[in-house]
């Protein structure tokens, strides 16, 4: 059994919406804990009630976090044990509590976090992606909307899944600036562990239809696991995929297939695709027989030129003539 010593911060995760998702292990720090720091005391209050836990808070969030550490330091260095929790989830993970932690240890002191409930690994359980699991955690985005278009420009790339957060008042405003990605996939995630929960795994240009199909659909806490960017194949690769679709499927779909396998534009393997296709049908054109004499109704060859260029001079017979001849 761990030792919870003296002296020492405890970072512990809370519930993201589902009370029944806190931890033994946290609850048991709650009641060892001589105070509980929080990102606000009346939802802690709330949430300490719940497990019939009692004990002093203190108030320490994004605005007074490194005024409000000089505190909690002082509680430590007099052999107290503090815990700090957020609203939800893990605290510092887009959450108020690095430089809580920062300055702890600066200071000399213990850290010990307890891990438990968090939206960016649950969000990204239920993404389903496939192969290299590598991430980006971003969080929120910038409010203003050339800061957040410049933001997405900079992920249209991006190698590894991105995780993203949002309000809900500004989630149709994120769902337009994600256009531009078109079919690349989302998976989004709204209010997640609790009652009316949804996910969904979409194309980032059909999310505002998404979000329009229902009026619950804009309301609650969204995580958004934005997939992967298709790696781009070599060019040449790219024309294979083509060629070996084109075999067996429409021209269209060819290149809508091409383009989602290899990342390469579709427009390019348009192009490229008719012009395969007019070579394929110059190569299977028929080829005709060279002209025989007398062919074409006019006593004359394909290419204009006069039979008698081709065919031997031949004597015929004339009546009363040599009949040995």
């Amino acid at each position: 059994m761990q030792h919870y010593p003296q002296r020492t911060l405890y970072v512990v995760a809370t519930p993201i919406g589902n009370l029944a998702d806190i931890s033994l292990r946290a609850l048991h720090v709650l009641q060892l804990a001589d105070a509980i720091a929080c990102e606000d005391t009346r939802h802690t209050q709330g949430l300490l009630r719940q497990f019939g836990i009692d004990k002093p808070l203190l108030a320490v969030h994004q605005h007074n976090e490194l005024e409000a550490a000089v505190g909690v330091i002082d509680r430590l260095l007099r052999g107290e044990r503090v815990a700090y929790v957020s609203d939800a989830g893990t605290p510092a993970v887009s959450d108020p509590g690095a430089r809580l932690v920062s300055s702890v240890r600066a200071s000399g002191l213990g850290v010990v976090p307890l891990p438990g409930a968090s939206s960016v690994t649950t969000a990204l359980s239920a993404a389903g992606m496939a192969g290299d699991s590598a991430f980006m955690f971003v969080g929120f985005l910038p409010s203003k909307a050339g800061e957040r278009d410049q933001a997405i420009a900079g992920l249209q790339t991006e190698a590894k899944a991105v995780v993203l957060m949002e309000a809900p008042h500004r989630i149709e405003a994120l769902a337009q600036a994600l256009l531009p990605l078109g079919n690349r996939l989302v998976t989004v995630c709204r209010e997640l562990t609790k009652q009316f929960e949804e996910i969904a795994t979409v194309a980032a240009d059909q999310l505002n239809a998404w979000l329009a199909a229902g009026p619950q659909r804009t309301r609650g806490e969204f995580v958004l696991v934005l997939h992967p960017a298709p790696r781009a194949l070599p060019k040449d690769d790219g024309q294979r995929v083509l060629q070996l679709l084109l075999a067996e499927l429409p021209l269209k779909t060819a290149v809508k297939l091409a383009a989602e396998i290899t990342g390469a534009p579709r427009n390019e393997l348009y192009d490229a695709a008719l012009k395969l296709k007019q070579r394929s049908n110059t190569e299977d054109a028929p080829v005709l027989p060279p002209s025989l004499p007398g062919e074409g109704g006019d006593g004359g060859t394909r290419d204009g030129s006069s039979i008698s260029a081709f065919a031997p001079t031949l004597a015929l017979p004339r009546k009363g003539g040599n009949k040995n001849l």
